[in-house]
């Protein structure tokens, strides 16, 4: 299995581990990581090489969240992303305990890059064409992403798992 971690933290798997395929041709990520893991799906299979299952978990959907939110969002890491990333991973967990994550290098266009993600429906339909099950797992009481815009819009390629009262990793307490 191929797994890619969230913005700015590593180390993550062991939150997740209920959820996530073992298989070498399982490529899983979780928030900022689902879209490395679906970029890494789509050159594999491109290159030949085999890709059985994606797993989204907690992708980083914000493409229904309006111009002046992600302004905002860069605007507060640009002024002092060590207060940023603690406000962010305490939203993360909200409203359970926090755990323990490993600290990553991360940057002012990753963030870019995370906001802006637009998700394509046809890249995913294309996957699913070529054998690749989708699987998406999102939380009810995610403080971070649109999870109901989230459910939606990958419902018409995916099975979609929607844990009621799971926050951004899934915790349910």
């Amino acid at each position: 299995m191929q797994f890619f971690s969230g913005f700015s933290i590593s180390g993550e798997e062991y939150l997740l581990e209920e959820y996530l395929n073992s298989s070498i041709y399982s490529i899983s990520g979780f928030s900022y990581g689902a879209i490395k893991a679906l970029e890494v799906a789509k050159k594999s299979l491109a290159s030949g090489k085999r890709v059985d299952s994606l797993q989204l978990i907690s992708p980083a959907f914000f493409q229904l969240y309006d111009e002046k939110f992600k302004r905002v969002q860069k605007v507060a890491y640009s002024k002092n992303a060590d207060i940023y990333l603690k406000k962010f991973l305490d939203t993360c967990f909200y409203p359970y305990q926090k755990k323990i994550l490993q600290n990553k290098k991360h940057t002012l266009e990753e963030l870019d890059e995370l906001l802006y993600y637009r998700w394509n429906i046809d890249d995913l339909k294309e996957l699913v064409k070529q054998g690749v099950k989708i699987e998406v797992y999102l939380g009810g009481k995610d403080s971070v992403i649109d999870a109901i815009g989230a459910k939606e819009f990958f419902l018409k390629v995916a099975t979609v798992t929607y844990i009621k009262d799971a926050n951004h990793f899934l915790q349910t307490n």
